[in-house]
């Protein structure tokens, strides 16, 4: 039986979101799988201030809102279940265990392609929809002038967004 609370119709932009994550979460078990092919790496863009997310008190002070992660050369025991993924790498030469909830990503890139995701992460509200931080719309941006130039592709969701 349905919700009879919740609005009539289907919600595209839930579904998108999903299928935007099962993408993201299909490449990283992969990869923790089989290590990362030729070029490829990846910069994941996250809210560290999102339920779920697990990160050293120190990392939490220094990015207190926002953070982006890169898994390229130097990162250890790659964990992806069904909501999260684990990594381990290293701050200013220490090791740290980072957990992070599908739903506190905010962008997903993969430079060498070049393909991005842009996500809104569902911690928030569209109301309370923060800007991108620096490093995330760089990355988000330099992979979408690739594209432009090669055959990639960024998606970026923003003009679907319901605004009131």
């Amino acid at each position: 039986m349905a919700d009879e609370t919740a609005a009539p119709g289907i919600d595209y932009r839930a579904l998108l979101q999903d299928a935007l994550i099962g993408v993201v979460r299909s490449v990283l078990r992969q990869v923790a799988l089989d290590g990362l092919p030729g070029e490829h790496h990846f910069l994941l863009s996250f809210r560290t201030d999102a339920p779920g997310v697990e990160m050293a008190p120190r990392l939490a002070r220094h990015h207190p809102q926002e953070m982006t992660i890169v898994l390229q050369h130097q990162y250890w025991n790659l964990q992806v279940d069904d909501t999260t993924v684990g990594v381990t790498l290293k701050f200013s030469g220490s090791p740290e265990r980072l957990v992070i909830p599908f739903a506190a990503l905010t962008a997903f890139v993969d430079p060498s392609v070049p393909f991005g995701l842009r996500l809104q992460a569902l911690a928030e509200t569209d109301a309370a929809q923060p800007e991108a931080s620096p490093r995330e719309a760089e990355a988000v941006e330099a992979a979408g002038a690739v594209a432009a130039r090669e055959t990639g592709t960024v998606v970026d969701f923003a003009a679907f967004r319901k605004r009131e």
